[in-house]
């Protein structure tokens, strides 16, 4: 799983410098990912005529899936297409995973030379596996997230709009970021998109360490902790007397808050927990 660990690296990458607020963060997020996926196969030794062409495929469909994704997040509209391609460049490096070269290099070579906690050198393949899957977890899989709830449309193209245009509006005219709209579930529900990311982190990590159970709670702590504003949704339903919302044609009400609430958290989960088979 060499290549798929290179090239989770590189689009977590480019999805981390696409998600900060520095305005030329697309432009950098796009030569980041190849730049960072070719320097993890030249340090690794990946010299082979079947690792280039596969990584510099690779790389041009991470483009793709990076410039598909962004466009969804801006309309709202059309969240299977970069999907799909992320499905199909996954499916397809661990297809012909076996053509990939071991392991080795520069990298190797510090790995063996270096004092890092552990008993004896680290594996370069496991390095490049989890160091992967950790930047992966921490932007590209909230996007992921993000672009299921707009498949079953838990979120609408058009709040999706209006916030985007309400950012655009305030940066162009004070420089900072607009204060997000009261319409969609994702502003009823704060820190999802800081949560998601530790959350899948800190299952990861125990995983890794084998701490199951540990993981199972943090999952179980969630709904816990996420409850009460659960109900104070339902206690503000933004004019909806019921407290069960309108969201097709309306403010988002406590319906459509948990069903965001569950379908994000379920997705984020899933993905949390793919990315620890992936280590076993």
């Amino acid at each position: 799983m060499t290549w798929l660990s290179i090239v989770l690296a590189g689009i977590g990458v480019g999805d981390i410098v696409r998600s900060t607020s520095w305005r030329p963060g697309r432009a950098v997020g796009h030569v980041a990912a190849p730049v960072v996926i070719l320097g993890l196969a030249l340090v690794a030794g990946m010299h082979g005529w079947a690792d280039l062409l596969a990584l510099a495929l690779a790389a041009i469909a991470g483009a793709g899936w990076a410039e598909l994704s962004r466009r969804t997040q801006m309309t709202g509209r059309g969240a299977l297409a970069p999907l799909a391609v992320f499905a199909a460049l996954v499916v397809g490096l661990l297809a012909f995973s076996g053509a990939a070269s071991p392991a080795g290099g520069a990298l190797e070579t510090w790995l063996g030379w270096a004092d890092l906690p552990g008993t004896g050198p680290l594996p370069v393949g496991r390095v490049l596996l989890l160091t992967g899957l950790v930047l992966f977890n921490v932007a590209t899989a909230n996007v992921i997230v993000r672009l299921v709830l707009l498949t079953i449309g838990a979120l609408r193209p058009s709040d999706v709009t209006n916030a985007n245009a309400a950012a655009a509006a305030a940066a162009s005219l004070t420089g900072r970021a607009a204060p997000p709209t009261s319409g969609q579930p994702a502003d009823r529900l704060k820190g999802g998109r800081l949560l998601g990311p530790m959350e899948r982190l800190v299952i990861l990590g125990l995983g890794v360490a084998g701490e199951f159970g540990a993981a199972g709670l943090v999952i179980a702590a969630k709904g816990l902790l996420r409850f009460p504003e659960i109900q104070a949704a339902a206690r503000s339903a933004s004019g909806d007397p019921t407290g069960t919302g309108s969201y097709p044609g309306g403010p988002a009400g406590i319906d459509d808050v948990t069903e965001y609430f569950l379908v994000g958290s379920f997705v984020s989960w899933l993905i949390a927990l793919g990315s620890l088979a992936l280590t076993v």
